[in-house]
């Protein structure tokens, strides 16, 4: 692949991490096709090694986010019912307030259900603040998962010996002698 087109790749897969923080981007999605563009292209050993790390990576992060917060908010008593409220109002605040919609959706949402379900303020409340930090937890987990996943493609990529076409001019020019 010529450099302009591994710079592509490096440049998707930096919007995909930006994806993992700002949930209007599908960012382990685009990482992972980055990459699987790049692997067809390349149709080396090394391409297809990288495709199945970053995939792996990619895949083990989507789980650990799923489970790993999951287990927290259920241990704090927050229902599963109260998450998909919050998701919802979430979605709908993202249309109402851009960018930062989201959160405040999800957020009200929870609230809200958590008050009408329990009635007291204090408890709905700490099931409110388990929620966020349950939440931040998956954010942070996808985010690390999709760093380490671009950082697995751009060491095979490197490794490979032609990474944005800088290591191919080096390989071909001639050692200088040593004085």
């Amino acid at each position: 692949m010529p450099g302009w087109g591994e710079a592509v790749v490096a440049l998707v897969c930096l919007v995909g991490i930006a994806g993992t923080i700002l949930p209007v981007l599908p960012g382990e999605a685009l990482i992972g096709a980055a990459v699987l563009v790049w692997a067809v292209v390349e149709r080396t050993p090394w391409a297809w090694v990288a495709l199945v790390l970053v995939v792996g990576i990619l895949l083990a992060g989507h789980a650990l986010t799923v489970l790993i917060p999951g287990r927290r908010m259920s241990a704090a008593g927050v229902p599963t019912g109260i998450l998909v409220v919050g998701g919802l109002t979430g979605l709908v605040g993202l249309f109402v307030v851009p960018v930062v919609g989201l959160p405040l959706g999800f957020i009200l949402g929870v609230y809200v259900g958590e008050l009408a379900r329990l009635r007291q303020h204090e408890p709905a409340w700490t099931s409110t603040v388990e929620a966020m930090k349950g939440t931040g937890l998956a954010v942070f987990i996808g985010f690390a998962a999709a760093v380490l996943a671009t950082a697995a493609w751009a060491a095979v990529a490197v490794r490979s010996g032609r990474a944005m076409g800088i290591m191919a001019p080096m390989a071909q020019q001639s050692p200088s002698p040593v004085t």
